[in-house]
Formats: C-alpha cells, structure tokens, sequence
C-alpha cells in the first residue's frame, strides 16, 4: 500500500511538471528540448555548476590543509594606533590667509652595499623560465624610493609620500618607518599631518613581502610546511637584513624631502592617452579601462630649485622582471622596470619625478616590441622606451603639435627616422595627431582623512600563507574561527582635486563602475550591492593605488571565484570575498565623516 502511494505520488509529480513545462514552452519562457537555444541554455548551465564546483573544491581542499597548520606567535597582533595617523581634522574649502604651497622633493637608491655577496630575491615572477628560481644575479639600473614632502601653509601639519619600487610594501613595516620619521620631526619641532607610503608595484626589484624570498627548491615553503605540521616555530619569511636598511633608507629620504621643502605654484592637468598605452588584460569580467595620465607640476618660486612633476597612471611595471624563453632576459636582474625610465627621462628635461600608480587589477603595459617593430631583445628595452615615452608625453600634456616638432629634445627627429625606417608600418609616433589639453592653477589647499579598517581573511590561501609566515602581515583572530587584517584606506584633496587612496591592486571596476559589479556580469550571478568609488566621490576623483599597505587584489564580491579560470587567478592574491565591500564601506563611512 505504502509503496502504491509513493508511485501514484510520483506519477502526478511527472505528469505536473510535464505539464508545466509545454504550459513555459508554448508561452516562450523556456525553450523547446532539442532547440539551439535549448543546448546552449544547457551548455552554459553545465559549465557554471562545473565551475562552482571547482570553486568548492579549490576552497574547501586548501581550508583542510590549513586546518593541519599551527598559528605561528605572530598571530593575533594588531597594530600599534601609534603610528597611524587620521590625516587634517577639519577640511578647508578656501586658502588659509598667506596659505602658499610647499614642496619638496627627494630620492634615495634602496640597492644593498651587499647585493654582490648576500642572497636577495626579486619579489614578482618565478616561473620555468627563468628556472623557478629568482635570486638576484645582475643589477640593470636601480631600486628607489621617491618622495615629497608637501603643505598648504595651514599650519595643519606637513604630509610626507614615498613611493618604493618594490612589489610591495605591509602596513605593518610602513608603520615602522612611521615611527622613525616622527622621531625626526620630534626632534626638529615640525608637525607631521600625515606619512604615507606607496608601491609601484614592481616585479623585479628586491622581496619586500616575503612570499617570493628563499623560496628556491622549495625551501622555505616545504620547511614551513614541516615545521608548522609539527607545532614548531615557522622561518620568517621576508628578509629582515633588507627591510632594516629600507626602513632606514625610506625615513632618511623622506625627512630629507621635508629638509627640501620650498614655496611655489601647483597645476594640474590630465589627458586620455588611450588604450594603445594601457591594456585590461587579464580580468575580463571587468570593463572599466582607466586610461587617463594625470600630471601635478610644481613649480619653486626660487628659480635654483629644480620643478617636480607628480604622475599618476595604473602601471604594472612587469616588463624587465619576466625572463624570455631566448635567453636574453634570464629575469633574475634588479630593474626599476618602465618607472625607473620615466623617472630618469624626466630628470634629463630638469624636473624631479614622484610617482602614484592607479586602479591596476588587470591593468598593463600595452605598447611594446610587438608595436613598433624595434629590435629590444632584452625586456628591460621595452621598458625603456615605454618610460620614455611616458615622460614625453607628462612633458608636453599643454603643449601644441606644432610647439613638440619644434622642441628637437623632445620629438628627437632624427631617431624617429631611424626606428620609422626599422618599425615600417608597425611604426607609431607618440605625437601624431596630438592635442594638448588645458592645465589648471590649484590653490594651496591640502585635505586628507586616513580610517583604518578590519578586513576578514576569508581566502584559505592567505591564511597558510600567513600560518607559514610567507609575508610580513599581523594577523589577528576575529571570532571563534576567523582571522582579520587591520589596512588603512584615505582620501584626499589637493585644491578640488579629489584622490581616493586604495592599500591593494584595485579591479577597475570598482572604482570606476563595470559589468562585473552586476548580476549579468559577474561569475556569481548578484549585483554587487555597494556603489563604486567614483559615485561616491565624483566621476572626476583619482585612484592612488597601493597606498600605506599592499593587501593584494580587491574584487567585487560577487565576481569572486577561486577557480582560477576565465580571469579569476586573482582571487588567489585576495583576502577573501568580502573584501571589496568591508573596503567600500569604509570609504562610504569615510565620506560620511567628511
């Protein structure tokens, strides 16, 4: 009888769902069994639950290892409140009275004495290559830290920025710099408002992180791994040798650009340079390309003093780190990368140079050997000429066609006809059909507000990377099971300029809005839910990307996948899935307080 029951049941619940579905067909809304539309509503389906599928099963088997793993005794820091600082309490909206800019501006080679003789490793690429292995052998050109030390005359304090060619650089070794450069002020009576320190994000320059030194053969990793099963203490990862002469190195070069300060004049101008320059090209799901360069130029009263342009452009200066498969690049030589070239074009035009990278998941190099055809077998040559024309083209934002033809330092007649005659049609002049664009007068009016914010470390990944100490980052307990980072985020405003500072590589799209913020395009199938920085703070604002720590990539949280496929390798470098909204919120607070 029981079993009677279950087949009647059965049989209705078939024939109701028969019934239905000829009820959907016949109405349109789902396809006839057998039609295209049909096979390729099944092919999309079959592939979404493969890959979520292969999400859970990335995830889960990496949360298992990292179950196995003990907490090493640097786990449950916070950092010091000591050396954090909230930035100007009160926003102006007018000069101060007698307000007059103040700048000034420094460097420092960050290259060890020892580079020769102790073992460092370039933070960025190991791959097969260059023979999985990236301890430095050769130096190409330099390893810096650039800095400027800046005030409004408001009597709120002066603002120090440094920005450190490295891949980059932990919140909780930026606040020890901190600490070192506000012991200087101490000591010299000057009131600090704010220390802010960035990366460019550099792939061949020494580890500042950890995750990519002594890790040769496996060794530090495989070491850990055994030690940490064991319940022993882990081997730190960064090179403690290093980070103690780049503290001292980084506070000496910024209190050196405080020493440097002088009064002057501030203009801002900007130009969409297009995407021959700047290429989204591995995050596919994000359709915000931000391709505009930015230039600050200061100008001293005093004529001895040299001018500083400040540019800001998203950059992934990847290009000399990665080794070629010919052998003329083994990848294991200290370059700056295109940065380095940019900086020194510049200086031979007399300016000194301060650079910010911008929103950068994603965002690369896109000029090359493949686009003019010029033969550069090393790598660090196509850095070269991109840095290069990078700075020629912040030289002449303002200036005409006509005026960079004329000014033969600058348009260089003579090597265009040599590489037009090497490139033939895969040749392209940097100031063809150029337009310059309209520079401003900024008055002396410096806003910034710093929050820290509390970000769960969701991605098991990250959590046996930090059990294994692979990176220099305080990690604390949040909740039973949990772990969170403390990060700071900012924004700031020179004049009506407004910049919004990010501690991480961002996804283009939040900042600026893009498909992947949206259930349609997004991996997970929601809408992100929070707005993207420009609809907070206007269309207009400016990204200074990883800005006082480099917590990795930041994706919105609906377009997050630890498949690794179709774009999604990024998630891998990410603190987890709520990541992009504990950011967002803090920003939405932030602007609240403002």
């Amino acid at each position: 009888m029981k079993k009677g029951r279950i087949i009647r049941k059965s049989v209705t619940a078939v024939a109701g769902m028969a019934a239905a579905y000829a009820y959907l067909t016949k109405t349109g809304e789902i396809e006839p069994i057998g039609s295209e539309k049909f096979k390729e509503s099944v092919i999309a389906y079959g592939k979404k639950t493969g890959l979520e599928t292969l999400d859970k099963t990335l995830t889960n088997g990496l949360g298992f290892v990292e179950k196995l793993l003990a907490e090493p005794a640097s786990f449950g820091n916070v950092p010091s409140a000591d050396d954090f600082y909230t930035g100007t309490e009160e926003f102006l909206r007018a000069p101060a009275k007698g307000a007059k800019w103040y700048l000034g501006s420094a460097w420092a080679s960050l290259v060890p004495d020892d580079w020769q003789t102790h073992p460092y490793f370039l933070g960025g690429y190991m791959v097969a290559e260059n023979g999985f292995t990236n301890r430095v052998e050769d130096l190409i050109d330099d390893m810096r830290i650039r800095c400027i030390a800046l005030s409004d005359n408001s009597d709120r304090g002066v603002h120090l920025f440094g920005t450190i060619d490295c891949i980059g650089f932990a919140n909780k070794d930026i606040r020890i710099v901190r600490s070192k450069v506000a012991q200087k002020a101490k000591e010299a009576g000057i009131k600090l408002g704010s220390v802010n320190i960035f990366s460019t994000h550099c792939h061949s320059c020494i580890d500042t992180q950890g995750l990519w030194t002594k890790t040769e053969d496996g060794g530090k990793i495989l070491s850990n791994l055994l030690k940490s099963v064991q319940g022993k203490e882990v081997e730190k990862g960064t090179d403690m040798h290093f980070l103690e002469i780049l503290y001292e190195k980084a506070a000496d070069a910024l209190w050196a650009a405080v020493e440097d300060m002088t009064p002057g004049k501030m203009t801002f101008a900007q130009k969409d340079i297009g995407s021959g320059y700047v290429d989204n090209r591995n995050r596919p799901s994000a359709t915000a390309l931000p391709t505009v360069i930015n230039r600050f130029l200061f100008t001293p009263t005093s004529k001895k003093k040299a001018p500083t342009m400040i540019v800001n452009i998203g950059a992934h200066p990847d290009v000399a780190g990665l080794a070629t498969s010919d052998g003329s690049s083994n990848g294991r030589e200290i370059s700056g990368d295109y940065v380095y070239y940019l900086g020194e074009t510049l200086a031979e035009y007399g300016y000194n140079c301060m650079f910010f990278n911008g929103a950068i998941a994603g965002i690369y190099m896109a000029r090359g050997l493949s686009n003019d055809a010029q033969p550069m077998e090393k790598r660090y040559e196509q850095s070269l000429r991109y840095g290069r024309e990078l700075a020629k083209i912040v030289i002449a934002l303002t200036k005409t066609q006509a005026e960079i033809e004329a000014d033969t330092a600058l348009s260089e007649p003579e090597v265009v006809a040599k590489e037009r005659e090497l490139g033939g049609d895969g040749y392209t002049l940097w100031y063809e059909d150029w337009e310059a664009v309209e520079e401003r007068k900024l008055d002396p009016i410096h806003n910034i507000r710093l929050r820290e914010i509390v970000v769960p470390v969701k991605n098991p990944l990250i959590r046996i990377a930090g059990k294994l100490a692979m990176a220099n980052y305080d990690i604390a307990r949040k909740g039973k099971n949990g772990y969170c980072v403390t990060t700071e985020i900012g924004y700031m405003e020179w004049d009506d300029v407004k910049i919004a500072m990010v501690p991480c590589e961002l996804v283009t799209d939040l900042y600026k809005g893009g498909a992947s913020l949206t259930a349609e395009g997004s991996c997970r199938g929601y809408d992100f839910g929070y707005p993207c920085l420009c609809d907070i703070f206007g269309d207009d604002l400016l990204c200074f990307g990883l800005a006082n720590d480099a917590v990795g990539y930041i994706v919105p949280d609906n377009d997050y996948s630890m498949r690794l496929l179709d774009g999604h390798y990024h998630e891998t470098l990410s603190l987890g899935d709520e990541t992009a909204s504990t950011m967002i919120k803090g920003f939405l607070a932030l602007n609240r307080e403002l």
